[in-house]
């Protein structure tokens, strides 16, 4: 066989273990699991880290404050040295739509070793723990949740016995490029991270969506939440670690009354989003970059190149293995573009999209050895050293 069709047939086997070896992180099934009256609600105290997003607030925090919670539940807005007015933002609206109590949080520039947001986590959190919540709900400044979403959240996790309910927000695709770019990202993120993997009891895979955690108080502090986890970038990956290590049980999957109203219109806008923690992603390693591209290749790239280059050469097995790759790829990409209510027309197309994101995580580790490392809305945050125990 030609070095074509050899490739040809290693990216087919590849997709083939992809399709029923990896936790089926093609499923879209996975939903709030079974929930019950508690009978007793919990009380939950809402932390939202909130940096510039003025322009974010008047969407979002409206449906925090009209959350149908049968408990106590009230609002903590953390303004992280915001320039653009967004705790003023968070009071008028906090006036003018009443509901849920809010108080707003102003602390000073993080501390050396610590990332924005979590800095901003810890200062929300410790207010809330005045307080006394049973739980603490971590949303971000740009999710939007429908009325019932919280109340179905402890209701998930007071009935699955579940220390940290995280849900996937559908994020928003309306441009051109979201379409293209967005339910890829998601569709990326259950490859690395099968939400059936993170799910099931005992499980070693552990993440989160940040944008949308409930998280048991009492977890929270046996697993030193935020403080342990002060330098990450990916933060939402890294508090799930710390809540399993110590003994949590986390549940992981997607939203469907809970959504991300951000919009990224231009390719530039998501490229920024991908690329701040790309490399992070990898550990900051450049073997594992090698591997990523390497992969990305031979799963993504060869099989539309494989089956034109058959076509053309006249090489049946590089034609026959690269076509029925890039089959079995489109198919798995179908139920992940069924929930965004995208056109299936789009799947043959995930292998642009991945070139894409293969150009992304390249130019994140570029970044990150000019030393602008992660950057986001004016930090840049440098490769983290290890964190010392306090």
């Amino acid at each position: 066989m030609s070095a074509v069709a050899w490739i040809a047939v290693g990216s087919l086997a590849a997709w083939v273990w992809l399709l029923l070896g990896q936790g089926f992180f093609w499923r879209t099934g996975q939903r709030l699991p079974r929930r019950e009256d508690p009978g007793r609600w919990p009380s939950v105290a809402i932390v939202v880290p909130a940096r510039d997003e003025a322009d974010m607030l008047p969407v979002s925090l409206p449906s925090l404050l009209a959350q149908d919670y049968p408990g106590r539940a009230e609002i903590f807005l953390v303004d992280d040295c915001s320039k653009d007015g967004t705790g003023d933002v968070a009071r008028a609206l906090s006036v003018r739509f009443g509901g849920l109590p809010v108080t707003v949080v102003s602390p000073a520039e993080p501390e050396p070793g610590w990332t924005g947001k979590l800095w901003a986590v810890r200062h929300g959190i410790a207010r809330a723990r005045t307080r006394e919540p049973d739980y603490l709900l971590l949303t971000d400044a740009d999710i939007a949740h429908e009325p019932d979403s919280l109340r179905e959240l402890v209701a998930a996790a007071v009935s699955g016995g579940f220390d940290l309910v995280s849900q996937m927000a559908r994020l928003r695709v309306s441009s051109i490029w979201e379409r293209l770019v967005v339910p890829a990202f998601v569709y990326f993120f259950s490859q690395l991270y099968p939400f059936r993997w993170v799910n099931r009891s005992g499980a070693r895979t552990a993440a989160a969506a940040g944008g949308c955690v409930l998280l048991r108080t009492a977890a929270a502090e046996r697993a030193r939440v935020p403080e342990s986890i002060r330098q990450a970038v990916i933060d939402d990956v890294s508090l799930a670690r710390a809540v399993q290590r110590s003994g949590g049980r986390i549940w992981l999957g997607l939203a469907e009354r809970v959504d991300s109203v951000r919009p990224y219109p231009r390719l530039a806008d998501l490229w920024r989003m991908v690329s701040r923690s790309a490399y992070a992603q990898l550990r900051h390693s450049p073997p594992l970059l090698l591997g990523t591209v390497l992969g990305l290749a031979l799963v993504y790239l060869a099989p539309p190149v494989a089956l034109v280059s058959g076509l053309l050469t006249g090489d049946p097995v590089a034609a026959w293995a690269g076509g029925a790759a890039w089959a079995v790829m489109t198919a798995t990409y179908l139920p992940m573009l069924g929930y965004y209510r995208q056109s299936p027309w789009q799947a043959p197309l995930l292998p642009f999209t991945a070139v894409l994101y293969l150009l992304m995580t390249v130019d994140s580790a570029v970044q990150h050895y000019r030393g602008r490392g992660a950057a986001w809305k004016g930090r840049t945050y440098a490769r983290p050293e290890a964190a010392p125990d306090r």
